[in-house]
């Protein structure tokens, strides 16, 4: 009996091999992300040789932790989740369960909204997690009895570092079917751990005691579903199935050589702060500043206490480092235009670059998300006997642009537009940008106001002719759009200003050609270009 609870207890503690692989890299993850005790707890700090274990102990906890594995995941989600996504829930909309479930998806008292941010967060640090929908069986006979009882299903977030073992099996057809599961569910106010393992047919609870190796109990169930119900959130896919690519696989690497760093700027401070002091042991010593040494009057003056200055290098090499680190660190996550200090030092290029990359990273998190959402919902359905036809949508573009720094644009156009029609454009664009109720035109008030949105069309059509994109002409019969002009000649100083008040105005090239023979083609199109820049 003894041997088969043995065997037994070998067989559910096992591991897929994917799992032994990867184990000491996803705890790195976690810990880099955490941050705190679990970061010191993980001893991340390079020991020094013949470094005693009370030495060690005190510098790490001396040391502090520039944590940007976690800065960069919550940039990431601050824009997933600036706009909730929409969800279309078909013929599900009217199930009783629904509500309930989007208030408290886990039964925990979190939302949907919230528990699909942990999916997002967990992701961005493992490279994938899992998502497990659970319904009790309590055999009843109706929907409408499980309704009375409370009972639904819920979510469990699972990361990989419980998942032990997994196996899927390829159909004829090609598609991969999940055939077992197997993750570890501890109880942390005691020393048991279950196991729990799902196969398409039953539901298999091992309990167990971990810290004397001793299965106390297996309990076996049917699997109501007929499908194992886990879905599998990837960060990004990886050419090994069922493992992800996490965003701060190099990063965490930089972080701690950050953290080792500024373990070194701290030690030499100290050392320079402090010397050592070299003395014979029946010397008598006080502490701290202004400290008093006792000697014997019969002490050989060859063996008086003296200090040893330490004479490190300068620790600005090491803040160059980790300034470096830094901008490597930005330069991985494409966060490097929207961190402050970043922020003022890129160029607009720079900056309008980075926006795009960071724009598609997250448009990719956003689809993953959308997909594993959407295989959820397929099995909540089922377990409610229905057929999900809904539709999930997350944001596919994140609106990333610096505020400040196109405000200060715009409000050095405005300061050098020569025309009252330029600078009406230019506050427009002011009142958008600042996203203001007191300064927002309203639909209504843009109705009212036709020849203000006349001339931003004006420019807007200017902008598609010079990127090549032909617009309808018109009509040269057609009257001016704030009234005729006086049309003496022109001279160089004032030809430019009157050019892009004419084209305000309405009047095609072919007009203005014809009214002012001193002008030519390329006098209308440098003044286009001038107005599309102020505009």
């Amino acid at each position: 009996m003894n041997n088969n609870l043995q065997e037994l207890y070998n067989s559910v503690t096992s591991t897929n091999l994917l799992y032994t692989d990867n184990q000491k890299r996803w705890l790195f993850y976690l810990e880099s992300y955490m941050g705190g005790d679990e970061y010191r707890g993980g001893n991340h700090l390079n020991r020094y040789q013949l470094e005693s274990d009370r030495e060690y102990s005190a510098r790490l906890a001396v040391t502090p932790l520039d944590n940007h594995c976690r800065s960069v995941i919550n940039v990431y989600n601050s824009f997933l989740f600036r706009t909730e996504p929409d969800r279309d829930f078909g013929d599900i909309k009217d199930d009783p369960a629904l509500v309930d479930f989007l208030a408290d998806a886990d039964l925990e008292g979190r939302s949907l909204d919230a528990v699909m941010k942990d999916v997002a967060t967990w992701t961005a640090v493992f490279g994938h997690t899992y998502i497990l929908l659970s319904k009790p069986n309590i055999g009843a006979a109706t929907l409408a009895d499980e309704l009375d009882a409370g009972v639904r299903p819920y979510i469990s977030v699972l990361t990989p570092l419980v998942v032990y073992d997994w196996q899927y099996q390829r159909s004829p057809s090609g598609y991969y079917r999940l055939t077992y599961f197997k993750y570890a569910e501890d109880d942390y106010n005691s020393q048991t751990t279950k196991i729990i393992e799902w196969y398409e047919d039953r539901i298999v609870t091992t309990e167990m005691n971990r810290a004397k190796k001793k299965v106390l109990g297996q309990i076996e169930e049917v699997n109501q579903l007929g499908m194992i119900p886990i879905v599998i959130a990837y960060n990004q896919r990886s050419p090994i199935k069922g493992i992800g690519v996490s965003d701060i696989s190099d990063i965490a690497d930089q972080q701690k050589a950050i953290y080792n760093e500024l373990s070194e700027i701290e030690a030499s401070i100290r050392l320079d702060s402090h010397p050592t002091l070299v003395t014979p042991e029946n010397v008598k010593l006080g502490s701290g500043a202004g400290a008093i040494c006792y000697v014997p009057e019969t002490m050989d003056p060859g063996l008086k206490p003296y200090t040893l200055q330490n004479t490190g290098a300068d620790i600005s090499a090491i803040y160059a480092s980790i300034n470096a680190r830094i901008a490597s660190i930005d330069k991985m996550a494409n966060t490097g235009a929207v961190r402050a200090t970043e922020a003022r030092t890129m160029s607009g290029i720079a900056m309008q670059t980075e926006f795009a990359l960071l724009n598609a990273r997250l448009a990719e998190k956003a689809d993953n998300l959308e997909i594993a959402e959407e295989q959820m919902w397929d099995i909540w359905t089922a377990y409610q006997n229905v057929q999900w036809n809904g539709e999930i949508d997350y944001p596919g573009s994140f609106n990333i642009h610096d505020v400040g720094n196109e405000y200060q644009q715009l409000q050095s156009a405005k300061a050098t537009a020569t025309t009252p029609d330029a600078i009406a454009v230019i506050e427009y664009r002011l009142r958008e940008l600042l996203d203001d109720p007191r300064y927002t035109i309203s639909d209504e008030e843009a109705a009212q106001m036709p020849e203000y949105q006349a001339e931003i069309d004006a420019i807007n059509a200017i902008a598609d002719e010079l990127r090549g994109q032909q617009t309808a002409p018109p009509d040269a019969t057609a009257p001016t759009l704030t009234g005729a002009l006086e049309h003496p000649p022109t001279t160089p100083a004032d030809r430019s200003a009157h050019i892009q008040k004419m084209i305000m105005d309405g009047y095609t090239d072919a007009q203005i050609l014809a009214i002012h023979t001193e002008i030519t083609a390329d006098d209308i199109r440098a003044a286009k270009e001038q107005l599309l820049n102020l505009g």
